[in-house]
């Protein structure tokens, strides 16, 4: 059995189907995973994403250090509230997370990361903080429900606490208000618009209640899966890992080089690697031949291996197969997937494949394979 999330009642309630998960025990869908993708596409809907961990960083060496620490520069966030999104590197370049961290006052900070990689990540903060004076406070106290949608904000914002309403729909991309042990940010991980509320565990339940009373769908992990892979969002742990760096996952625009004296932990392989080229590329996918896409399928450039799918699916807003894929330099903008041993041919394309609801990439030209059938 896994951990148990304080919403977990409420999904047993519900009939979620729960399916374990970065060591939690999660809902994977509540019956339908293509309705509740639809329902965040046009309306709104709600993830417990309170598997997460929060961690609280407070103390005078707090910011000196998390510019150590990360590869995306801290000194970027020059008015409370504000968040930057980054990746936690290990001394060789590569990924051991991809986080959001928020500026909360001149010497609070605050980290969200990723439920799989929380007791790896904790540790490692706390060893990289030896000496430094800085408390690490991880708030298990806490839960997160993810509203997302075109309509999530105007619906749910009359349900966040008084004190914080005027400040939350008023909220700017990739920032945050709070007021005690509620927290309220505009980010989310569906390529929709929203909010991430933070508040006190046993507030959770009462929230998500209300929520659904209004017309926000409970959605599951399935959902959430394809609408970050349509929105061109990573995932850790297979988009990006320790054995892969930055540069080489389609997030080297997380990388704060400037100014050159931050030594961050992981900047000399980093340096290294772009001295010497010739780097792995993340690329995006979209299947013109019949099938579906899938981790670890092998692609092919003629009957070249040159690459590998590490997320992939179909994509129910573009009624289509995608995925991601580290391929080789030099990769054209056409190749095949070996998929069940056939040679499938898909297309290389720049992600996002979906934003606000919208398609990002020309359908127009392809044949309908009826990928859904």
């Amino acid at each position: 059995m896994g951990h148990k999330t304080p919403l977990f009642a409420e999904h047993m309630a519900h009939g979620a189907r729960m399916v374990p998960f970065g060591g939690w025990d999660m809902p994977l869908h509540y019956g339908s995973q293509i309705r509740e993708h639809h329902r965040v596409r046009r309306d709104a809907g709600m993830f417990d994403v309170s598997h997460m961990q929060v961690i609280d960083l407070d103390g005078s060496s707090a910011s000196a250090f998390l510019r150590r620490l990360i590869a995306n520069d801290p000194a970027r966030l020059e008015v409370p509230g504000k968040a930057l999104y980054s990746c936690m590197l290990n001394r060789q370049g590569g990924i051991i997370d991809d986080l959001i961290l928020y500026l909360r006052a001149s010497t609070r900070y605050r980290l969200v990361v990723n439920a799989a990689t929380a007791e790896r990540v904790l540790a490692w903060i706390r060893d990289q903080a030896t000496g430094a004076a800085v408390e690490i406070r991880p708030r298990r106290d806490l839960a997160m429900i993810a509203v997302q949608g075109p309509n999530a904000r105007t619906k749910a914002v009359d349900l966040i606490p008084a004190g914080l309403r005027e400040q939350s729909i008023a909220l700017e991309s990739f920032a945050a208000a709070e007021l005690g042990d509620w927290f309220v940010g505009r980010t989310g991980y569906t390529g929709e618009d929203g909010f991430e509320i933070i508040c006190p565990a046993g507030a959770a339940p009462g929230l998500w209640r209300s929520l659904e009373g209004i017309g926000i769908a409970p959605c599951g992990l399935g959902a959430r899966d394809t609408l970050r892979l349509e929105a061109g969002l990573k995932l850790s742990g297979q988009d990006m890992d320790e054995a892969a760096s930055p540069l080489e996952s389609g997030l080297a625009w997380t990388i704060a080089w400037e100014p050159a004296e931050r030594d961050f932990i992981g900047r000399s392989a980093l340096e290294a690697q772009r001295a010497r080229g010739g780097l792995r590329r993340c690329v995006g996918l979209l299947l013109t031949g019949r099938g579906v896409l899938r981790r670890h399928q092998e692609v092919l450039s003629g009957d070249k291996p040159v690459g590998e799918i590490t997320s992939g699916g179909f994509a129910p807003t573009l009624q289509r197969s995608i995925a991601f894929a580290r391929v080789a330099p030099g990769v054209g903008e056409e190749c095949r997937v070996l998929i069940r041993d056939k040679a499938v041919p898909a297309r290389v394309v720049k992600p996002p494949f979906v934003r606000n609801g919208k398609p990002r990439i020309d359908l127009g030209s392809l044949r309908d394979p009826n990928l859904h059938q």
